[in-house]
C-alpha cells in the first residue's frame, strides 16, 4: 500500500516505465529496491497536487495506519511479483484502507492527466503486469489531432499569420507606415526573379470535393448577344410622340409602319417594302396600327377617332368604324373584337363582324390611354394611361378588377408573360423608369426593377425565359433581362434618340425598333436553339398546322 507521505519523502516505488515518463533519475537502495532520487520539478509539482487532497475521514475513524505499513500477507509474499499499486498479484487477503488518490484507478487517471502517459495497466507480473505506455512530446501535438486536409490552406492564410507576430504593436504599426510610405509590400520580396506562384484561397472542403469539374473559361453556357443590328432601314417622317403606337409585325411576317400620313408594308421574307394606304385629310394623321391575330387584316387608328380595317390580300379598305371624336392612340385585338384606347381616357370594344360594331365601353382613366393589351386567352385586359395608372379588367365586366397606382409617370409599355398567364409587366415613363410585375389573379406586385430610363416597350421571349425593354430619355438604349431573377444580360446601343416603337418577328428571334432618329433597325436577339430528333420534328409539324389554321381563318373572314 502506498500513502501520500511516500510522495512527500520520496519513497514511492515506481516502475522503470513510469520513472522515464516522470523524468526522475533512479538509484538502487540498500535493500535492492528501486526508489526515487532527489525530487525533480515534475515530482514536486505532482507532490504538491497530492498534498492538497485531504485524508478522508474513514482513515481517521479507526486505528492509525503508519506509513509503509503492510499487511501480513503482503510481507509473506514479499518475493512475489510486485504490484506497485498496493498488493501482490497472488494476494487475496484483506488489504489496509487505500488512499483515495493513490488507488490504482485514480493514480492511473492522475498520471494520464499530468504526464501524458496512456494505457498504464495495474496488473502484476507477466504479460498482464506489463506497463503499456504512449509518450507525447510537449512541443509536438498528437498526430491524430492534426487536420491534414485543411492544414495547407490554414498555413497560407495571411489572417492566421498575423496572429503569430510577436513584435510590439507600436513598432509593428510604425513598420507598416514606413512600408506604406515607401511603397513596399511587407509580405512580398523586393526583387522577384520568377513569376509569383498563385496563392491558394480558403475553400470549404466539402464544397470543393463535391463540386463537379468544370472549365471556368468555357463559353458553352454563356449567353451571346449580337451588339450590332442585322439590318437598318430609313424611316423618314416617323412621328416623335411617346403616346402613339405606329409599328406592328404580323404573324405572316409582314411589318407595318406609319411614316407621316402613309402606311408602309415591309415583307420580312422578300425584303420588299410597299405602301398600303395614305390618309388624304390634312387635319388628321395616323396615330396607331395593329395586325389581326391571323395577319389577314390591319387596323389603322386616326387622330380624329376613326378606325379603318384594311385587307392584306386585296390591299383595300374593308370598313371604317367611328367611336368618340378623340385620338385613337392604341389598338388591341382579341379574335374578332378590336379594342381602342382614346385620348379622352375611354376604351371602346368593336366587333368587326357586326354592322353595329360598338360592343362595349370602359371608363376609368382620367387621361389618355396609351397602353392596351389583351391576355393571350382573351379573358383579361390590361390598360395603361397618362394618369400613371395600370388597370386590369375582367372581360365579362365593365368594372375594373384592379387599379394600380405605383407608377409615377405615364404607362405605355404593357406585356403579358406567355408562360405565366397571370403575370403582367408594366413600364413607366421618364419620371418613373421602373418595370413592375403584377399578379392579375390577386392584384399583388411580384417584383420591380429600376431600368434607369424611360420605358417605351416590353417584349417577352418564351424560349429563353427573358424579356426585352426599349428606352427613351436619357440613355436611348435597349436592354435584355433574365426572368424571374431580373438580372440584366446586356444593353444594345444603336439609336441616337429615344426608341418609340418595337415589334417582334413571328419566329420570336428578331426585334424591330423604330426611333425618333428616323431609323428602323432589326436586332437578332433570341436565335433559335438547335433541336434534334423528335423535338425538331414536332416543331415542324406544329408550324405546318399553324399555317393551315391561319389559311382556314382567312377564308372564313372573307
Amino acid at each position: 500500500m502506498v500513502s501520500a507521505q511516500d510522495f512527500h519523502e520520496g519513497r514511492i516505488p515506481v516502475s522503470p516505465q513510469v520513472a522515464r515518463a516522470i523524468g526522475t533519475p533512479r538509484r538502487k537502495s540498500t535493500a535492492g529496491r528501486i526508489s526515487a532520487a532527489t525530487p525533480t520539478r515534475s515530482t514536486r509539482i505532482d507532490r504538491l497536487h497530492i498534498h492538497s487532497v485531504r485524508t478522508p475521514p474513514s482513515s481517521r475513524a479507526g486505528a492509525v495506519v503508519p506509513p509503509l505499513a503492510a499487511s501480513p500477507a503482503s510481507v509473506a509474499n514479499s518475493r512475489s511479483p510486485r504490484n506497485y499499486y498496493g498488493a501482490t498479484a497472488s494476494s487475496s487477503a484483506q488489504q489496509s484502507p487505500r488512499h483515495p488518490v493513490l488507488s490504482s484507478r485514480n493514480t492511473d487517471a492522475f498520471l494520464k492527466h499530468r504526464l501524458g502517459v496512456a494505457g498504464v495497466s495495474p496488473g502484476g507480473g507477466g504479460k498482464r503486469g506489463r506497463v503499456k505506455e504512449r509518450m507525447y512530446d510537449r512541443f509536438v501535438p498528437s498526430q491524430e489531432a492534426i487536420d491534414r486536409a485543411s492544414s495547407q490552406f490554414n498555413l497560407r492564410d495571411k489572417t492566421d499569420r498575423q496572429k503569430l507576430k510577436t513584435m510590439d504593436p507600436e513598432a509593428l504599426a510604425y513598420q507598416e507606415q514606413v512600408a506604406k510610405a515607401c511603397g513596399v509590400a511587407l509580405d512580398k520580396r523586393i526583387l522577384a526573379f520568377n513569376a509569383e506562384a498563385p496563392t491558394a484561397s480558403r475553400h470549404d472542403l466539402k464544397t470543393s470535393w463535391n463540386r463537379p469539374l468544370r472549365n471556368p473559361n468555357s463559353t458553352a453556357n454563356k449567353r451571346r448577344v449580337k451588339t450590332e443590328p442585322e439590318k437598318v432601314l430609313d424611316a423618314p417622317g416617323l412621328l416623335d410622340d411617346y403616346y402613339l403606337n405606329l409599328m406592328d409585325w404580323s404573324s405572316t411576317n409582314v411589318l407595318a409602319i406609319a411614316l407621316e400620313n402613309t402606311v408602309y408594308l415591309w415583307n420580312g421574307t422578300t425584303g420588299v417594302a410597299s405602301p398600303l394606304c395614305t390618309n388624304p385629310r390634312d387635319d388628321s394623321y395616323i396615330s396607331s396600327l395593329q395586325w389581326a391575330p391571323d395577319g389577314s387584316h390591319l387596323a389603322v387608328g386616326l387622330s380624329q377617332g376613326e378606325i379603318e380595317i384594311w385587307s392584306l390580300e386585296s390591299l383595300k379598305k374593308m370598313r371604317t368604324m367611328r367611336g368618340r371624336a378623340s385620338r385613337v392612340g392604341v389598338l388591341a385585338w382579341d379574335k374578332n373584337v378590336l379594342s381602342s384606347g382614346a385620348h379622352d381616357g375611354s376604351i371602346w370594344h368593336h366587333d368587326v363582324r357586326s354592322a353595329n360594331h360598338r360592343a362595349g365601353m370602359l371608363l376609368t382613366h382620367e387621361s389618355e390611354v396609351c397602353g392596351l393589351k389583351w391576355r393571350p386567352d382573351g379573358n383579361v385586359l390590361a390598360s395603361g394611361g397618362n394618369d400613371n395608372r395600370v388597370v386590369i379588367w375582367d372581360a365579362r365586366s365593365s368594372v375594373p378588377k384592379f387599379t394600380k397606382t405605383d407608377h409615377t409617370a405615364a404607362v405605355k409599355a404593357l406585356a403579358w408573360c406567355p408562360w405565366q398567364l397571370n403575370t403582367l409587366a408594366s413600364g413607366g415613363g421618364s419620371h418613373d423608369r421602373t418595370v413592375h410585375f403584377w399578379n392579375a389573379a390577386t392584384g399583388g406586385k411580384n417584383a420591380s426593377v429600376d431600368t434607369g430610363s424611360q420605358v417605351t416597350s416590353i417584349i417577352w421571349s418564351t424560349e429563353y425565359k427573358e424579356f426585352f425593354t426599349a428606352h427613351g430619355f436619357p440613355n436611348h438604349h435597349l436592354s435584355i433581362w433574365k426572368y424571374p431573377s431580373l438580372t440584366k444580360i446586356g444593353d444594345l446601343e444603336g439609336h441616337e434618340n429615344r426608341v418609340l416603337h418595337t415589334a417582334i418577328s413571328p419566329d420570336g428571334q428578331t426585334v424591330a425598333t423604330g426611333a425618333s432618329d428616323e431609323n428602323l433597325k432589326f436586332w437578332k436577339i433570341w436565335e433559335a436553339r438547335k433541336r434534334t430528333g423528335k423535338c425538331a420534328k414536332g416543331s415542324d409539324e406544329k408550324s405546318v398546322e399553324d399555317e393551315l389554321v391561319n389559311a382556314y381563318k382567312r377564308l372564313a373572314i372573307r
